[in-house]
């Protein structure tokens, strides 16, 4: 990420940087040229203050008079803030249904991640969207032959701990885990945690608010 002082950005900011990217990318392929702040807001179902203060944050291009700010330069800004200006290479250990479907999935490289092979215990295929999979004895040497810092878990959560350590005596410096437990690694270890069970309870929470408005 970039050099500016990230501890003091908010997390919800964070989480928007990304929806911005899908946005303006969207408004490059429609042939925008300049967009405004205001125009960006209304797309994007915010208001013109949240959008100002979100870009602040990771965007150096100046906006112009009447004309608003680049969308090339935005898109350049917020990818070199979050780090998508060069793919960054990751693992993934646990090949069932999910980690199958994250290998498949071929969006990631529009936000710079490359999930490069796969590791898993019971190998039961030769790969996965031309990615290799690979027995687990071969995971610590690889990666860090590979030099490789992200490591996603899709494995179940009996397991999930033992691979964060493995992981870890491996070199890699930051864990996607989608494993539904809390991993225990050193402070120098970035983790995000997909909670799928959260999630949900977020949106049906959400759907009970919509349809007591009916």
């Amino acid at each position: 990420m970039d050099s500016k002082n990230t501890e003091s950005i908010s997390l919800t900011t964070l989480q928007r940087l990304p929806n911005y990217l899908r946005y303006l990318k969207t408004c490059e392929q429609q042939g925008i040229v300049y967009i405004s702040s205001v125009m960006i807001a209304k797309g994007m179902d915010l208001t013109p203050m949240v959008v100002k203060k979100d870009l602040a944050v990771a965007v150096i291009t100046e906006g112009k008079p009447k004309l608003g700010y680049c969308v090339e330069s935005l898109i350049y800004d917020i990818e070199k803030f979050l780090g998508y200006d060069n793919t960054k290479d990751a693992v993934i250990v646990g090949v069932g249904k999910l980690g199958h479907a994250l290998m498949a999935y071929e969006g990631f490289s529009n936000y710079g991640l490359n999930i490069m092979i796969g590791f898993d215990a019971n190998v039961t295929t030769s790969e996965v969207n031309g990615k290799k999979i690979l027995p687990m004895n071969k995971f610590v040497d690889l990666v860090k032959r590979l030099n490789i810092h992200i490591g996603i878990i899709t494995v179940p959560k009996e397991n999930a701990q033992e691979i964060a350590d493995l992981m870890v005596s491996a070199g890699v410096r930051a864990i996607w885990n989608w494993a539904p437990i809390k991993l225990e690694v050193p402070n120098n270890i970035a983790v995000k945690q997909e909670d799928l069970a959260a999630s949900l309870a977020v949106l049906s929470n959400r759907l009970k608010e919509l349809m007591k408005k009916e």
